[in-house]
């Protein structure tokens, strides 16, 4: 199995940007497609992005698809969610999981601990 740890979480101001990185150990990771989820206070998980095994076919919520990036370094063991323009509406914790096969909106197997991302106006 694969453990999944995320960092680079923070505070910033609306407008700003900030980069989450996601490291994982334990397994290749090109085993695995990717994804990024987010829970706002007093809601549930929503999915956010997810990537496919190499990269090159990645998936948006509809809220984030203009101002989110997703991307994976899979010789690092690394994959990472850039986020732009960022509103108070994105404030969350942000959690990355991974799944073996293809990538869904929903059903993940491994999960990182989240990490804090709180946008002031």
């Amino acid at each position: 199995q694969v453990q999944l740890v995320e960092s680079g979480g923070g505070s910033v101001m609306t407008g700003d940007s900030l980069k989450l990185t996601c490291a994982a150990s334990g397994r290749p990771l090109y085993l695995y497609a990717l994804a990024w989820f987010r829970q706002a206070p007093g809601k549930g998980r929503e999915f956010v992005a997810s990537i496919n095994w190499n990269g090159d076919s990645a998936r948006y919520a509809p809220s984030v698809e203009d101002r989110f990036l997703i991307t994976r370094n899979n010789a690092m063991s690394e994959f990472y969610l850039r986020m732009n323009r960022l509103s108070p509406e994105d404030t969350a914790i942000y959690y990355c999981a991974a799944r073996p096969g293809e990538p869904t909106d929903s059903a993940y197997d491994y999960w990182g601990q989240g990490a804090q991302v709180t946008v002031s106006s």
